[in-house]
């Protein structure tokens, strides 16, 4: 049995938790960006099944991890849905101008399944080459962070466009997240038909509402698309990720259920042990902080790997990040978190 299936399905306590770390394929390591320099654009790497490949495996033969997550984006579904998206050197994704007046009833809701085919294709590879005892985590981008991108444009520090839009245009904006669920329920349907064991939805721009809101744009659609999952595929676990909703996550976790709930690194550990763990006996992935990662020394790693794992590891639980791994991220550094996880869990 995987391990991090046992922890998530049958919420059993292991010795050292299972680990894995958010964008554990990518620019922090070598041999990945050795194989990205074999294309130029970065979604053709992500619709290429023999390099998605490569790069979803190679942080499970460096480093052993529990889980291997399919390398792909989050913006692989409004790129399905029609809507152009590019990724610009030094600046991140730029996505074609999109109306809410003019454009909803243009994308394409039909093309899902043919335009993410090679994502799928992905996950038929990995799982074929993936050790029996490794699980194979697929994903998407959570329907109101999809409208963050799509009505913006690409990337913001606050994403105004966007909140100003839901509540002037709020019928027809309304009407793009009921698309954007059901899109991804498709395509994470999907990835489950081709083999995944787990399903993560990231929802990296929920923290940007105010709770009212959250409610209406994060919560309602994570229950739709949990429930959905759950009725047809009861024996998938579901992760989700409500990035930055602070003490909102236990309301979302009341209300959403998924199996296990992700929490970001400004999380505090004791009030997450004592609501979400003890309170509501909720599974927790996370939370060390990317940045201490990155370029702390090994004192200060090892300080705050042994916190989450006194305050977490009581209870089942995931070692994980809080964000995904910086591409400065040292790989000793990588090495020695697991190194300190093991001695201390032992």
């Amino acid at each position: 049995m995987k391990k991090i299936i046992n922890v998530l399905k049958n919420k059993k306590i292991d010795k050292t938790p299972p680990v894995w770390i958010m964008r554990q394929a990518g620019r922090y390591l070598p041999e990945y960006l050795e194989i990205r320099s074999k294309t130029t654009n970065f979604l053709e790497f992500c619709y290429n099944p023999k390099l998605a490949t490569e790069a979803t495996l190679q942080p499970i033969t460096r480093f052993d991890f529990d889980s291997a997550i399919i390398f792909s984006d989050i913006l692989v579904i409004p790129d399905a849905l029609g809507i152009k998206v590019d990724f610009v050197k030094n600046h991140g994704p730029k996505l074609s101008n999109f109306s809410l007046q003019n454009d909803l009833n243009k994308l394409l809701v039909n093309d899902i399944e043919k335009k993410l085919n090679p994502v799928l294709e992905t996950v038929k590879q990995v799982k074929s080459k993936l050790l029996i005892n490794k699980a194979l985590i697929g994903f998407c981008g959570a329907p109101w962070t999809l409208a963050c991108y799509i009505i913006e444009g690409g990337g913001s520090k606050n994403f105004d466009k966007v909140r100003q839009t839901a509540i002037k245009e709020e019928q027809k904006f309304a009407e793009l997240i009921e698309i954007l669920t059901k899109s991804c329920i498709e395509f994470l349907s999907l990835q489950i038909d081709s083999g995944v064991d787990i399903v993560k939805i990231f929802d990296s721009w929920a923290g940007l509402l105010p709770p009212n809101e959250l409610e209406k744009w994060v919560i309602k659609p994570a229950q739709k698309i949990v429930d959905s999952l759950r009725n047809k595929y009861p024996q998938i676990p579901i992760i989700y990720f409500p990035k930055n909703i602070g003490i909102n996550y236990e309301n979302f976790y009341q209300m959403v259920k998924p199996d296990c709930i992700a929490i970001d690194q400004n999380v505090d550990i004791k009030w997450a042990n004592e609501v979400l763990q003890k309170k509501h006996q909720a599974i927790i992935q996370g939370n060390l902080d990317n940045f201490l990662l990155a370029f702390g020394s090994k004192i200060d790693i090892e300080r705050g790997v042994i916190k989450i794992l006194e305050k977490f590891n009581n209870h089942p639980f995931i070692f994980n990040l809080g964000h995904g791994i910086l591409p400065q991220t040292p790989i000793e550094n990588v090495e020695f978190m697991l190194e300190v996880i093991k001695s201390n869990s032992s």
